[in-house]
């Protein structure tokens, strides 16, 4: 009996994953544990083994497709096993062909529809947002039979699932058809999805925001959208339509000589997280400095001490990011999340750093840092940053921090402002070292300080703490030796 492959579970904040590539094509004789295919989280790159041993007889998705996790990808079994459900889905095929007699059956093609792609693929699934009840015909109507876990999620979702074309046995709506109308579905502002959640308003199929965001000003009013679906096809005709002026800018800008590189992965993860945290919180930054004389010293006795000791790798950011540990205990208002209802302050220091890596900057998390030497530290620091970059960084290590540290010094960046790392309420920029002037008694000398830009969520952190935060944490780099002492 044929085995089917399930996607597995890659940490408990992944619901879907995208196959980068198959390592096993259909026909290949698999081992146990044999890597079937390469998949890419919004966080990580992972292989997802083969639990059984037997022939590949069908993968469900292809490469670069989005797929849930649990679904299933792929079956294994003997060799010219039938596949479940494939002479159903062989039937289907044959009445949608082009040359068939019988009329074109209406239910989704049978080949299995990756989340993202529900309308290139599957011309009969639309958004619930797109039907008009105006334009829907009696029949259109009649409730379809769907499945109980399709029915869940559309309740969960709020789907309209009886509006759906089914691709399962008979037109059943299934979990799949479910999942595409949900990816189908425009992104909203939080400001836009507050207006809907009122009543009142129709979301358009894309928006004016970035990405094709839905904001405020894309919504209209329920009734004047009933009046322009009357006539959609003579509005479409209209020669104004056509015209070049409302052609989008990007459309003309299309060259042999750009290369397009789809938002996906990693990178789909950031712009939409670095908009959300702009969109959903008061940003304010703060700048200072701290005198890096003692900071500078330390790092050259440990960069010359005796190799036994195993310590030369400490750098000037691990010294930074020791300094940071130890002083944000004594700060539980920066050491936070925040839920919007409610600001849990953490007496433990879960302390995210930015990694920049070809695939995008990822922040890994040194949990309990508060309590780790300074050797054990950077040991942690370096060993997260390596599996960023090697891609086998695991999702738990990207979550969970309660403080974020991103150093541009090493680029020469006097000052900037980080970008809030939500639901997290702080996080402090590390910039270079450069002389700044410095009263010595009567006189004023050059001494070199190193750069701190702390940006806090003011919705929830006011300026003087923040403020009183980076005055310690500045007196704590000036006097880091003693810091290692304590």
């Amino acid at each position: 009996m044929a085995t089917p492959i399930v996607m597995p579970k890659q940490g408990n904040t992944v619901e879907s994953v995208i196959i980068v590539d198959w390592k096993k094509q259909v026909g290949d004789i698999v081992a146990v544990d044999d890597v079937l295919c390469e998949v890419e989280t919004d966080k990580a790159t992972m292989e997802v083994p083969s639990p059984a041993a037997g022939t590949l007889l069908a993968t469900l998705y292809a490469a670069g497709d989005e797929v849930p996790v649990m679904a299933t990808i792929a079956w294994i079994g003997e060799a010219g096993e039938a596949v479940p459900g494939s002479e159903e889905r062989g039937a289907r095929d044959e009445e949608s062909a082009p040359q068939a007699a019988a009329p074109t059956d209406m239910s989704a093609p049978a080949t299995p529809q990756s989340p993202n792609r529900p309308i290139a693929q599957s011309p009969n699934l639309q958004s619930p947002i797109s039907q008009s009840p105006i334009s829907q015909s009696p029949i259109s109507n009649l409730q379809s039979p769907i499945s109980p876990r399709a029915r869940h999620l559309a309740e969960r979702k709020g789907v309209e699932a009886t509006a759906l074309a089914g691709s399962g046995p008979g037109g059943r709506v299934i979990e799949r058809d479910v999942q595409a109308a949900i990816a189908a579905q425009p992104k909203l502002t939080p400001v836009a999805k507050a207006m809907v959640a009122e009543g009142g308003f129709a979301v358009p199929a894309q928006g004016s925001g970035p990405g094709g965001r839905v904001t405020s000003k894309d919504l209209v009013k329920a009734e004047a959208r009933q009046i322009k679906e009357i006539a959609p096809v003579a509005i479409s005709q209209s020669p104004i339509s056509q015209s070049p002026i409302s052609q989008s800018p990007i459309s003309n800008l299309q060259s042999p000589e750009a290369e397009i590189i789809p938002v996906k992965g990693v990178r789909k993860v950031i712009a939409e997280r670095m908009l959300q945290s702009l969109q959903t919180t008061a940003q304010l930054t703060l700048h200072a400095s701290a005198d890096a004389r003692a900071l500078q010293a330390l790092r050259k006795r440990i960069k010359e001490s005796p190799e036994a000791m195993g310590v030369r790798g400490v750098t000037i950011n691990d010294l930074v990011l020791f300094a940071v540990a130890r002083t944000l205990p004594a700060f539980p208002g920066l050491n936070a999340l925040f839920t919007g209802a409610e600001i849990h302050q953490y007496r433990t220091v879960h302390l995210g750093v930015a990694v920049d890596t070809p695939r995008g900057l990822m922040v890994p998390v040194v949990r309990n840092a508060e309590m780790l030497s300074l050797r054990q530290l950077s040991a942690e620091a370096k060993r997260l940053a390596t599996a960023c970059l090697e891609s086998k960084i695991t999702p738990d290590e990207l979550t969970g921090g309660t403080f974020t540290v991103t150093n541009l010094g090493a680029f020469g960046v006097e000052s900037f402002t980080p970008v809030l790392n939500p639901p997290q309420v702080a996080i402090l920029g590390v910039c270079n070292i450069q002389p700044k002037p410095t009263e010595v008694g009567d006189k004023v000398k050059f001494a070199p300080h190193i750069g701190l830009s702390l940006t806090i969520n003011h919705q929830v952190v006011d300026g003087a703490p923040a403020a009183r935060f980076l005055q310690t944490l500045g007196q704590a780099i000036a006097t880091i030796d003693l810091l290692l002492v304590g």
